[in-house]
């Protein structure tokens, strides 16, 4: 199961238990993130687009860390001017490792299962406690 999210202005290709490099998120170390913005999941084959985006699913991670990727060197000249400057530069990053993809369907799923269990116990507690049956007086 993988989802295609949008942050930060790009679409990241995520699957749970990935770790992906974001642009810098406002979230401290250890903190949970959550990503609405989920333009496709695929799940078991079957495939759901968003317009925009799909909804009901919602993407969770937990920040891992932030730091700053390998320095690039930015160089521009001008020719026969003379004119040159160097310059380098480092992006920021925040690492993020992806928990879970929540869908609607899993939610559904959940609800259902809770709903089995609590009609199982009412049945079983039906049957352990004997039916008390009223007399009807008739006048």
């Amino acid at each position: 199961m993988y989802a295609i999210i949008e942050s930060c202005g790009r679409q990241y290709k995520v699957a749970e238990g990935e770790v992906v490099f974001f642009e810098k998120l406002d979230a401290e170390e250890g903190k949970k993130v959550t990503f609405e913005n989920v333009v496709m999941v695929s799940e078991d084959g079957k495939v759901q687009v968003g317009n925009p985006y799909v909804k009901g699913v919602k993407v969770e991670g937990k920040v891992v860390s932030h730091g700053k990727h390998k320095k690039i060197i930015v160089f521009k000249m001008k020719p026969k001017k003379n004119e040159r400057t160097k310059q380098g530069h480092r992006q920021p990053y925040t690492k993020v490792e992806i928990t879970s993809i929540k869908t609607a369907t899993k939610k559904e799923s959940v609800e259902a299962e809770t709903k089995k269990a609590e009609t199982t116990t009412k049945k079983v507690a039906e049957k352990a406690e004997p039916k008390k049956e009223t007399a009807k007086v008739e006048a």
